[in-house]
Parts: C-alpha cells; sequence; structure tokens
C-alpha cells in the first residue's frame, strides 16, 4: 500500500502492477484527451503538479478506466498510460488500481460519479480559472466546506450526479481551485456539454 500525496490530495493506493488495459474504446478516450489537452483544459502547472484527467466506465460496470498519475503534462497517452480502477471506498479514501502506473490523484472524484449513478459512464476532470469562477454557483457546486480529496467531497459528487437528467451535467468544486467535472451517458455527451461552456467562455472575451 502506498500513499499519494500531489499537493492536493492524500489517499490509499493499493496499485496492482499489472498490463496496461485492453479496451477498444481508449482509441476515442484519447481523442477527447488530446483535445482537452491541446485547449488547456488538461496540462502541468508551473509547479510541476499536473491537473486534469478523463475517464470511462469498463465493461465491468464496477470498474472504470482512468489516466494515470503524473500523465497532465503529456502531449500524447499510450494504452500505458492508462489505468484500471478495480475497487475503491469512498469513506475510506482508498481505492486499487491495475496497470503499469498508478492511478490519478483525481480518481475517487471519479469513483464517487460512477458510484452515485450507474447511467453515468464517462467522466471528464478539467481545471479552467475564467470558466470556473463563471459557472460557481450558476450551475450545481460543492459546497466550499468540503475540501477536495476528502469523504465529504466525494459524497457532494455523490449528491449532484445521482440525476442523470440534471441539466446541465457539468458542476463546479468550489472547494478545488479551479476544478470542473462533466459527466454524461457516454464520453462525447460529457465532452460536448464541456466543450459548449469552454466555448461560451472564450467566446465572450
Amino acid at each position: 500500500m502506498t500513499t499519494i500525496d500531489e499537493g492536493y490530495i492524500k489517499y490509499t493506493c493499493d496499485w496492482q502492477k499489472a498490463p496496461p488495459p485492453v479496451a477498444d474504446y481508449l482509441t476515442h478516450l484519447n481523442h477527447w484527451r488530446d483535445k482537452l489537452y491541446q485547449l488547456g483544459l488538461i496540462g502541468v502547472y508551473d509547479n510541476g503538479i499536473g491537473f486534469g484527467n478523463i475517464s470511462i466506465r469498463d465493461t465491468n460496470p464496477q470498474q472504470f478506466i482512468v489516466s494515470g498519475t503524473q500523465t497532465g503534462g503529456l502531449p500524447k497517452l499510450t494504452p500505458a498510460h492508462y489505468v484500471t480502477v478495480t475497487d475503491f471506498d469512498l469513506d475510506r479514501n482508498a481505492l486499487t488500481c491495475q496497470g503499469a502506473i498508478k492511478a490519478s490523484s483525481e480518481s475517487l472524484t471519479h469513483a464517487a460519479a460512477y458510484q452515485a449513478n450507474p447511467q453515468i459512464n464517462a467522466v471528464v476532470h478539467v481545471h479552467h480559472r475564467p470558466l470556473w469562477e463563471r459557472l460557481m454557483d450558476k450551475v450545481p457546486t460543492t459546497s466550499r466546506d468540503c475540501a477536495y480529496g476528502t469523504p465529504e467531497m466525494a459524497r457532494e459528487i455523490s449528491r449532484i450526479c445521482q440525476d442523470i437528467t440534471t441539466s446541465p451535467k457539468i458542476l463546479v468544486m468550489s472547494g478545488h481551485d479551479e476544478g470542473i467535472i462533466a459527466f454524461g451517458r457516454d464520453l462525447d455527451e460529457a465532452g460536448m456539454v464541456l466543450m459548449a461552456f469552454f466555448e461560451d467562455e472564450t467566446q465572450s472575451h
């Protein structure tokens, strides 16, 4: 068991080193990940801490595939940069993952969304300060009292994600600087929800 601490959160990770995930939809994951990276919605800060990631529910509905730790600054990802989260416990802030690298430090946020609603099959987590500030309290927003990477934040994510009919399918993490999450029944829906708000923000300046 190891502890991940990348400046934002600290959680227990049981990493089982294994071959990378083999899934047809990795190509589609990379398509969206490339787009978000090119727009600066996924990347790395000047201090070296990466931000933003993307995931999709696996064929086993209790598991999901997510971009791995410290991949935010990489222009291109390969299957070796993705990890399968096979188990998690939000109350204990713990997860189990399999792959060539450890799961992203933001994976429990994704886990909370998947656990909350079986109709959510994709989650996109990005950072963008102007959009974050503009959407704060205009779309579903987590409590400011909930720090990122805590069971309390996971419960906030669960609360918002329980109803997939919620429109828009986007939320602001007020306790996580610049953090925005979009979700949907598939990756295209989650990505397009985010892009609609992002394009509106960029066109307004």
